[in-house]
């Protein structure tokens, strides 16, 4: 296996690591892909790659972040909106039919244009393709490999946010406007960020490291010990993709939208034992 395999499938498993706890959802899943979110998935999945492919990010990545990948991994939704990288809008999301509960590639995966292979899971099969060409050296030019990795490392966080791949008509959450707990937010950005910031206010004296520290308990000899093996391996990146979409957008469904209206208020008890069994 190749150096840019092995580093992909280091990177695989990470979109998982911020489901905080099955008494909440009851299903292994994500939650929460702010940058508080990101930045996370980033450090764990650099702390577990192979030397090789340590070497590999380190000598893709700028020399002003002295290899730590996750400095960069928010970079993605810094630049969406420039002009030369506006085209990578659509690629942090898929919308798919209103209450379909489903996923499928050839259906979902179009910009708002009807441009095909526009959505996250396109983006992740494509990334991963251009960072397999690492192993030609610096003479392939074909690719900008470190934009790839950073584009990877961000979108493998959300295609494993629920509400990342969630209802056309809503955008996935976002025109839900609502509570949580005392202010105003949307559906799509109490996943994306309030239950993560509310949990660290709580729980972590607002510092990520703390919380860090117990998502990695949990995948060294807690909940995930047993599960750390099978998330390092893909054989088919297409059907991986397709499996991740299904599960977001199910879970989306089961657990981001039910008994969701617009000016629901979410808190109470669910939120707390979330953070109480972690």
């Amino acid at each position: 296996m190749d150096r840019l395999r092995r580093l992909w499938m280091s990177l695989l498993p990470f979109g998982f690591l911020l489901f905080f706890s099955s008494a909440f959802i009851g299903v292994p899943g994500a939650l929460a892909w702010s940058k508080e979110g990101h930045v996370m998935t980033c450090q764990i999945a650099q702390a577990l790659l192979e030397p090789e492919a340590s070497e590999a990010v380190y000598q893709l990545l700028p020399d002003h972040v002295k290899g730590n990948l996750s400095a960069l991994c928010t970079w993605p939704d810094q630049i969406r909106h420039w002009y030369k990288y506006r085209w990578t809008s659509p690629l942090h999301f898929i919308d798919t039919p209103d209450n379909a509960c489903s996923f499928q590639y050839s259906r979902d995966c179009h910009d708002p244009q009807g441009v095909e292979d526009m959505c996250v899971a396109g983006a992740v099969k494509n990334f991963t393709s251009q960072l397999m060409h690492y192993k030609e050296g610096t003479s392939d030019r074909r690719y900008n490999m470190t934009e790839a990795l950073l584009f990877l490392s961000h979108f493998m966080g959300d295609i494993h946010q629920p509400m990342h791949v969630g209802f056309t008509t809503d955008e996935g959450g976002n025109t839900i406007e609502l509570r949580w707990f005392r202010h105003k937010s949307n559906l799509h950005h109490v996943w994306d960020r309030e239950i993560i910031l509310t949990g660290l206010a709580d729980y972590y004296d607002k510092d990520v490291s703390f919380l860090l520290q117990d998502i990695e308990r949990n995948y060294t000899d807690g909940i995930w010990s047993d599960d750390v093996t099978s998330w390092k391996h893909c054989n088919d990146i297409s059907q991986c993709v397709n499996n991740w979409a299904k599960e977001s957008i199910q879970i989306a469904c089961k657990w981001g939208y039910e008994g969701v209206q617009p000016g629901t208020t979410l808190a109470g008890e669910q939120f707390y034992q979330l953070f109480k069994d972690i």
